[in-house]
């Protein structure tokens, strides 16, 4: 473990040192103090909103390596987040890879080369924000066609990887049944950690949050109400939202 450690610090050091060499021998100095934050769901290992839009150079390195074509690259927007890793949930999630790869592809350290597993992950957290709409809580079973817009996605990819073919298979069978995907899909390696289905005391279903929920995603982009019912809050924690009532 420890080799592994020094080899990802050996390769974050001197690629960084290779970028800033480029960088000072262009003239171009960043700052984070000249770049204005965005409040966009940010790739594993991301650091504070203004560190990150001043550090990334926006190769695209990380959404390169990523394996469930989870990253996109902004193509608007104002300053320095034009051409940086955004993960727009609604679209697909963050499959949190216990390997980490688009960490230890980014050469900038604009994604912390400290996180190395999934676990380490801290993107947002899973909110419940639109109750009613929620098929959990209004008793009402999945409905046909749940899995299209999973489908599509997968089918504009011109490189389908295996680990897509086995979140499309773990997605497939729920037509007709309780709702419970949000929980089922949950990419951490023990879900119930991070989010479960609790009958509360008037019978009522529904996802409940707990703090080991890195806001990857996945649960937003597996809702099947038109509108997703759970949403990520960006660069929120547990503690944020639901013991310091943050609302952002």
């Amino acid at each position: 473990m420890a080799t592994v450690k020094t080899d990802r610090r050996d390769f974050i050091k001197y690629s960084t040192i290779g970028i800033l060499a480029l960088v000072g021998g262009g003239g171009m100095v960043f700052s984070p103090m000249g770049v204005k934050a965005e409040n966009r769901l940010r790739p594993p290992g991301a650091v504070a909103e203004k560190e990150f839009l001043a550090l990334c150079i926006k190769c695209g390195q990380c959404l390169q390596v990523c394996p469930y074509h989870s990253i996109e690259l902004s193509d608007f927007g104002k300053g320095h987040g034009v051409g940086t890793p955004f993960i727009d949930a609604n679209k697909r999630g963050c499959y949190a890879c216990e390997a980490v790869p688009c960490v230890l592809a980014c050469p900038s350290g604009a994604l912390d080369h400290d996180t190395e597993k999934a676990t380490d992950i801290k993107m947002g957290i899973a909110v419940l924000e639109h109750k009613r709409t929620c098929l959990a809580v209004r008793n009402e079973p999945v409905p046909a066609g749940y899995d299209n817009k999973m489908k599509e996605f997968i089918k504009n990819q011109t490189n389908i990887t295996e680990y897509e073919k086995k979140v499309l298979e773990k997605f497939d069978g729920y037509e007709g049944k309780p709702c419970t995907l949000c929980a089922d899909m949950c990419p951490m390696p023990n879900p119930l950690t991070a989010i479960a289905m609790v009958r509360n005391k008037a019978g009522i279903n529904k996802p409940e949050i707990y703090d080991g929920c890195t806001g990857c995603g996945v649960c937003q982009e597996v809702c099947p109400t038109a509108q997703p019912s759970i949403i990520i809050k960006p660069r929120l924690s547990y503690e944020d939202y639901y013991i310091k009532g943050m609302r952002i």
